[in-house]
């Protein structure tokens, strides 16, 4: 995600598309989104913000779900900063005496750690119960909320010939050109790792071959920078050739900010992998009920629709994909989905033999 700061938004009038005050209008005076909204609402009124970690506003569509929530829930401002998966764990556990967030949402590895340390309290939200027992903790200590592709988002002015696979970025025209995020501060980092593991013939036990292709990328050139954040706004400018990322990046680059034909997404040809997301009420959290209304909010069916229209695909099942956005999302049947707690299991043989590979310090 992007650079670390903590921002106020602050919902007014104006940042709020028309369509969107139509679709979210105010709580008060309108049916609710579930049984007891009203309730949450008046209780988190008093409490006044809800403090929401690593949420950065260029990711998955959460300005999105900023603005829709300000819009049904005037009396209750959003805090959030941008601080990447593994470092939201970081400092939630630093923390932990003085809670300062009331949720956290990481790559779902890193909310298995979270869990296992205590450091997030058991809540079930709206549609908990329609989710895979693999895509949510048994006592709601973390739940999925969308989950993402990894693919190549490629400027196709910087790139003349377009890489199909992972095999294809170890030619030597594609030297200095990739940017990717650091599998061991990063949820996209390890989910990356594990793409490029299973186009390389491993498997959620044997991760070697994965980090064995990010060292012959290393050697081969290939790599430009490893970057500790999401460089959106770099790749968007034209500074970025080769982005090995989520699909919604360049999904969002190429439909929603304009870009067009110079952008091209590509699932890798031999295997890539499908992460869960996750989102958890903190334990402690100096606002209880405001971050349970904002997690009611996310897991609602207009909160799931709210992922999708930024090119993220919802997790809870049964929620349609708008046709805008459906027949925009390539067919990808090479990609596999993550094991969470397999994933997370493996955490610190990646993060050991990133470095062996690599290089990088």
């Amino acid at each position: 995600m992007s650079t670390r700061r903590t921002v106020l938004l602050a919902g007014t009038a104006a940042l709020i598309p028309p369509a969107l005050w139509a679709q979210a209008p105010n709580v008060t005076n309108t049916p609710e989104l579930y049984p007891g909204e009203r309730a949450l609402y008046e209780a988190a009124r008093k409490e006044g913000m809800v403090v929401s970690f690593d949420t950065g506003p260029t990711w998955a569509n959460w300005a999105a779900q900023f603005r829709a929530f300000k819009a049904r829930y005037p009396d209750v401002e959003i805090v959030y900063n941008d601080l990447g998966s593994a470092a939201t764990v970081v400092a939630l556990d630093k923390a932990r005496n003085r809670p300062q967030a009331d949720t956290a949402y990481y790559f779902a590895a890193s909310a298995v750690d979270a869990a296992d340390k205590g450091l997030v309290a058991p809540f079930k939200p709206v549609n908990f119960d329609k989710l895979p027992e693999v895509f949510r903790h048994p006592e709601g200590r973390w739940f999925t909320i969308h989950s993402l592709t990894i693919a190549f988002v490629v400027n196709t002015k910087l790139v003349k010939n377009v890489p199909q696979s992972w095999a294809d970025l170890l030619k030597p025209e594609y030297r200095n050109t990739i940017v990717y995020l650091d599998p061991r501060s990063t949820g996209v980092g390890q989910v990356m790792t594990f793409a490029a593991n299973f186009g390389n013939g491993g498997d959620m036990n044997n991760v070697k071959p994965g980090l064995d292709y990010l060292g012959r990328l290393h050697q081969a050139g290939s790599v430009l920078r490893v970057l500790g954040t999401t460089p959106y706004a770099q790749f968007v400018k034209g500074e970025i050739p080769i982005w090995i990322s989520y699909e919604n990046d360049g999904l969002k680059a190429k439909y929603t900010d304009g870009l067009g034909d110079a952008v091209a997404v590509v699932i890798p040809k031999e295997a890539s992998a499908a992460a869960p997301y996750a989102i958890s009420l903190v334990e402690r959290g100096p606002n209880p009920n405001a971050g349970k209304l904002w997690l009611n909010f996310v897991m609602s069916d207009f909160g799931q629709g709210i992922f999708a229209e930024g090119f993220v695909r919802p997790s809870v099942p049964g929620i349609a994909l708008p046709a805008s956005v459906a027949d925009k999302m390539p067919a990808a049947p090479q990609v596999r989905p993550l094991d969470v707690r397999a994933a997370a299991a493996k955490k610190a043989e990646i993060d050991q033999g990133y470095v062996a590979a690599t290089g990088v310090r």
